[in-house]
């Protein structure tokens, strides 16, 4: 009997990665985007589906398990920190009253992460929302290098900053992941 511990898989050609690259949705064909606009959101896009891939078949005991102790991270705990994190970067970029808070006070996104179906339900509803309300806040500015906002943040810092925050926690997303069900990153 072997020593090492079975992990999930239904890669063949591939056995370390946990999806076949031909059912990737991150797969493109190939060519990359052209200019410097296409190319950040074609990072920040494949980031997005990183995380929601992270997070697809668990159960929501699952999603909300802190499973990289002491840390008070989970999976779902992750999304709610993104859709809030969604949520300030449109006031950064606003004139207008701030939009109120998603989950409140500081570190409610993970502390009240917990395993329930309507809250994992309303986490992803949320995620979503957020996601295509800053798209298209920033679709009418494509200018990289307009300032927007009371803090008169360029875009291009914006885009960078928001593919830095989904890299960083898309890297915490494959340990959780793993620490889970054993399934891992590629």
């Amino acid at each position: 009997m072997s020593e090492q511990p079975t992990r999930w898989t239904e890669a063949t050609v591939y056995p370390d990665m946990w999806t076949d690259p031909d059912k990737d949705p991150r797969n493109s064909d190939g060519v990359s985007p052209d200019g410097e606009l296409p190319t950040l959101q074609d990072y920040l896009s494949s980031y997005r589906l990183t995380l929601l891939m992270k997070c697809e078949g668990l159960s929501p005991e699952q999603l909300a398990r802190r499973s990289v102790p002491p840390s008070t991270m989970s999976l779902l705990g992750l999304l709610r920190h993104l859709a809030e994190a969604e949520r300030d970067w449109r006031n950064w970029i606003n004139d207008g009253d701030p939009l109120p808070k998603l989950y409140g006070k500081r570190d409610a996104d993970f502390d009240d992460a917990i395993a329930a179906q309507d809250v994992v339900d309303a986490a992803y509803a949320n995620l979503a929302r957020e996601q295509a309300a800053l798209d298209a806040d920033l679709a009418v500015h494509p200018d990289l290098g307009e300032r927007l906002g009371k803090q008169q943040i360029a875009v291009r810092e914006l885009m960078v900053h928001r593919i830095e925050e989904y890299a960083r926690h898309c890297g915490h997303a494959d340990l959780l992941r793993e620490c889970v069900d054993g399934r891992v990153g590629q």
